[in-house]
């Protein structure tokens, strides 16, 4: 059996089934300012299912969206109150052993490669967000990444920290070996070959997509893994929209989610866990499921 990364879900549509607030654009920034408490009881429910990587809570906290809504002075201390919120809950759940994840996601908005810019012109900005995080993080995770710029300019930033660093992108939703730019995954796989991090994973996709795309990772002679989300698709998301428009499946229950992950396992992956509209259960049925086969469940490469 093997030694199997397991990090949380989906930390922003938890928090939108939680919170007293309306959606917003900022919405994972929007309730770290207002309701931290929410955060917190999150990532202790995330820890408390058997996770044992917990993310960030800074996915919308890049500059150029805080920039966008009007709050751009708020970049500093929304970044050191995730910080905080999360090594609270893994002190509030017993769970010393647990790995921080600092997060690099797409600048602009999620699923828009359109807005991509250049790797000139992304690496400091990648760079000025995972220097805000580095120093209190275990590894990086460079998330949803739809563009070959993104790819190239996050793991760049994220090497530069000396960190463990794992590179995801997500796929389109026909199915195809297809980033959400158009761009071919065999070419993000060459590249993150020639860039070498610690790991390659597909996330914040549809599982099928996940699972008949997996195998191509292989291909870069790294560690991968994956983590998919839960919608029925993502086309309805405009820049500066919120996610409470994008429909969640009702067919991917626990045990569903369970068995697409360890489908990645047995073909693989050493590093699972899920992406929007998996929640505290799906983890939890999925860290059974592991401990069911023998895999020894941890938060960091082997």
């Amino acid at each position: 059996m093997a030694q199997i990364m397991l990090k949380d879900g989906g930390t922003g549509q938890e928090l939108l089934r939680r919170s007293s607030m309306k959606p917003h654009p900022l919405w994972s920034a929007k309730v770290l300012m207002e309701e931290p408490e929410i955060v917190q009881a999150v990532h202790e429910d995330f820890l408390r299912a058997g996770a044992k990587v917990l993310t960030l809570n800074t996915y919308s906290t890049t500059p150029e969206r805080l920039a966008r809504e009007g709050a751009a002075e708020m970049f500093s201390p929304l970044q050191q109150r995730a910080i905080d919120l999360a090594h609270a809950a893994r002190e509030a759940a017993g769970a010393p052993g647990t790995k921080i994840a600092a997060c690099l996601s797409p600048l602009h908005g999620s699923y828009r490669p359109d807005m991509a810019i250049s790797v000139a012109e992304l690496l400091p900005l990648y760079a000025e967000i995972i220097e805000a995080q580095a120093e209190a993080s275990d590894l990086v995770l460079a998330e949803t990444l739809s563009a070959l710029s993104e790819i190239e300019a996050a793991t760049r930033a994220a090497l530069d920290t000396g960190l463990p660093t794992w590179v995801a992108v997500t796929l389109k939703d026909d199915g195809s070996p297809t980033l959400r730019s158009g761009e071919p995954l065999s070419e993000a796989v060459a590249l993150l070959k020639d860039l070498a991090p610690t790991g390659i994973m597909l996330n914040c996709s549809k599982p099928e997509v996940i699972s008949g795309n997996l195998h191509l990772l292989a291909e870069a002679g790294l560690s991968f893994g994956a983590y998919g989300n839960g919608f029925t698709g993502i086309d309805s998301l405009a820049i500066g929209g919120t996610a409470d428009v994008l429909a969640a499946r009702t067919d991917l229950t626990p045990d569903a989610y369970a068995s697409f992950a360890m489908g990645w396992v047995a073909a693989g992956a050493c590093f699972v866990g899920g992406c929007c509209e998996v929640g505290p259960d799906h983890i939890a049925t999925l860290a059974g499921a592991l401990e069911a086969a023998g895999h020894e469940i941890t938060g960091e490469n082997a």
